[in-house]
């Protein structure tokens, strides 16, 4: 890594959490330059005192510290060592901070391939929301290298109010938000079972939304999505097709372990048959939505 009095940050990936991942860098006084295939993302993160890159390589170029926040395993490859790859434009001795979520296998050949060229790789899957990236409140559950760890700590400060050190390798901290996921898909599935249930039950659905959060069968993800499917709003926050990838990657890894996931393959099944109504890219609460048109119920109408 280059001596110098701050290190020089970059970011790749401008959506929903990328955009208040590169913001709360930037505000904690790191150079931060960004890309984003979108324009109007980049834009964005200039209005709010970051640098614009034109393109993978260009942004990492003279990059000390390259955070990837991009949907899968198969994107952060593309990124960091395809045509124009960003992992041979850092500088040497930096590190990587990968924050899709993919299997603990993926994060591994991942650092390996960053280590061959003689970079730092640090699995740094995260949770929170667009809200808490904004805020720089994230969790990110991590795993790497003693030195790795150093050398991201400017940039792990930045962005998250809780820093899991899990391991000191990679595919730990994927393995662990596996785990996160599989209990998130799970309880948006049974959310959404409940309150179309209730829906079919004729009960008013603000007064069961009231009464559950007070009630020991509630969840976070009761609590977060519900308001989604009372309000008829269904943009995404969080799209079925997140889910459709992590389950599906949960499943996978189920079936080498030879471990049972019956709930967690229910409710791939339930995510799957939302994607096929057409819903891939609608909020994950739209699986309340595909439940409601398999039965015939009537949810608060759709805005927009």
């Amino acid at each position: 890594m280059t001596e110098r009095t701050s290190p020089h940050a970059a970011i790749i990936g401008l959506g929903s959490m990328g955009i208040g991942m590169a913001c709360s860098i930037a505000k904690s006084g790191i150079r931060t330059t960004g890309y984003d295939v979108i324009p109007a993302s980049i834009n964005k993160f200039v209005e709010n005192g970051g640098l614009a890159g034109n393109n993978t390589a260009q942004t990492a170029n003279d990059a000390d510290i390259l955070v990837i926040v991009v949907v899968n395993a198969a994107q952060t490859d593309e990124v960091l060592f395809g045509a124009g790859g960003a992992a041979q434009a850092m500088n040497s001795g930096g590190v990587i901070i990968s924050c899709a979520t993919m299997s603990p296998e993926d994060a591994c050949r991942l650092a390996q391939k960053s280590a061959d060229l003689g970079l730092h790789y640090v699995d740094a899957p995260i949770s929170g929301g667009a809200s808490k990236a904004a805020s720089g409140q994230l969790t990110i559950m991590a795993s790497g290298t003693e030195e790795a760890f150093k050398r991201a700590r400017p940039v792990l400060d930045a962005m998250a109010g809780t820093v899991y050190e899990l391991g000191d390798r990679a595919g730990i901290g994927s393995s662990f938000k596996m785990v996160n996921q599989l209990l998130a898909g799970v309880h948006i599935a049974a959310a959404c079972e409940a309150i179309t249930f209730a829906k079919k039950l004729g009960l008013d659905l603000p007064t069961v939304y009231k009464v559950i959060t007070a009630s020991a069968g509630n969840s976070w993800m009761f609590e977060n999505r519900i308001p989604h499917v009372l309000e008829g709003d269904y943009e995404p926050r969080s799209a079925i097709g997140i889910f459709t990838k992590d389950l599906g990657i949960i499943n996978d890894m189920g079936r080498k372990e030879k471990f049972p996931l019956n709930m967690s393959a229910t409710a791939l099944q339930m995510f799957i048959a939302t994607a096929a109504n057409g819903m891939e890219q609608d909020d994950d609460s739209s699986v309340a939505r595909m439940i409601a048109n398999l039965t015939g119920i009537e949810l608060p109408a759709s805005k927009g």
